[in-house]
C-alpha cells in the first residue's frame, strides 16, 4: 500500500485542532504509532479515543525547551524509535494591522511559537534519526513567508524563517538518510482562519487563481507524502499548497 506507515512512530505538534489534527487522522488511518503534542490537554485526549492504533499524548509548550526536551525522551522511552517529525504548532498573532503599529511583544511570541518551537522539536528529534540513519521531518510553513501577507509582519516572518531553516537542515542532514521539508499552504479553512477578521481572510483568498481556501484533508493527503518513505530524494524543500498562488 502506498504511503504505509506501519511500525512509523511520528510526533506531531499541534496535534488537537486544525492541520495537525488532519494529519494525525491521516497517519493513523495508515497504521502510524502517534506522539501528538499540543497545550490542549483536553483535546488531545479525546484523540486517543477517536484514532487507532497506539496514541500517546503530551502537553507541551513547543516554546519552552525542557518541556520539549522532556517530552522528546518520553517518546524515545516509550516507542524505542522516532522516524517522523511534523511540525504543525502554530499561532497567527495580530492581524490586519500596518508594521509601524506592530507590537515587539506580539512578534516575539509568533516567532517563539512558530519558528523556535520547530526548531526546538527538531533540535532533539535530529540526533534519535541519525542513530536510526532515518528521519522525516515537515515544518508546516505558510505561503505568507515566501511572499509576505500585508497585515501579517509577525506570522509572514515568522514562517519565512521556518522556510530558511528547512532549507538549511535538509542541506545539513542530506547525507544521513533524513530528509528536511516545508509545506506552504495558502490560506486553509482552520479555526485559526475562522478567528482572523474577515477582510484579512478576503485579502488571502483573493489573491489565490482557484478563489478558494485549501482543505484540511489535502493539506493532510500532501504532507503524508512528504514524509512517506516514497519521498526519498526531496530534501531542503518547500512544496507548494497554494491553489495556484504560489509563483516561485
Amino acid at each position: 500500500m502506498a504511503n504505509n506507515f506501519e511500525n512509523k512512530v511520528a510526533l506531531i505538534t499541534g496535534a488537537a485542532s486544525g492541520i495537525g489534527l488532519a494529519i494525525a487522522k491521516k497517519l493513523s488511518d495508515k497504521g502510524a504509532k502517534l506522539a501528538l503534542l499540543d497545550q490542549n490537554i483536553t483535546a488531545i485526549q479525546q484523540l486517543q479515543v477517536e484514532l487507532r492504533g497506539e496514541v500517546e499524548i503530551y502537553a507541551v509548550d513547543v516554546s519552552d525547551e525542557q518541556q520539549v526536551k522532556n517530552a522528546v525522551d518520553a517518546i524515545q522511552t516509550k516507542f524505542g524509535a522516532l522516524h517522523i517529525l511534523i511540525n504543525s504548532a502554530g499561532i497567527v498573532g495580530d492581524t490586519n494591522i500596518k508594521s509601524h503599529d506592530a507590537k515587539v511583544q506580539n512578534l516575539k511570541t509568533v516567532f517563539d511559537v512558530n519558528f523556535i518551537g520547530s526548531f526546538l522539536t527538531s533540535k532533539y528529534c535530529i540526533p534519535l534519526m541519525l542513530q536510526q540513519s532515518y528521519g522525516r521531518i515537515l515544518h508546516i510553513a505558510s505561503i505568507a513567508g515566501k511572499e509576505g501577507n500585508a497585515g501579517m509582519l509577525a506570522y509572514s516572518a515568522s514562517k519565512a524563517a521556518v522556510i530558511a531553516m528547512a532549507k538549511v537542515q535538509g542541506k545539513e542532514y542530506a547525507e544521513t538518510g533524513i530528509t528536511i521539508n516545508a509545506l506552504a499552504p495558502a490560506v486553509v479553512q482552520t479555526a485559526m482562519v475562522d478567528q482572523m477578521p474577515l477582510e484579512q481572510v478576503s485579502y488571502m483568498t483573493d489573491k489565490i487563481p482557484m478563489k478558494r481556501c485549501g482543505s484540511l484533508s489535502e493539506v493532510a493527503s500532501m504532507a503524508a507524502f512528504i514524509v512517506s518513505d516514497e519521498n526519498s530524494f526531496s530534501t531542503g524543500f518547500t512544496f507548494d499548497l497554494s491553489g495556484g498562488r504560489a509563483t516561485y
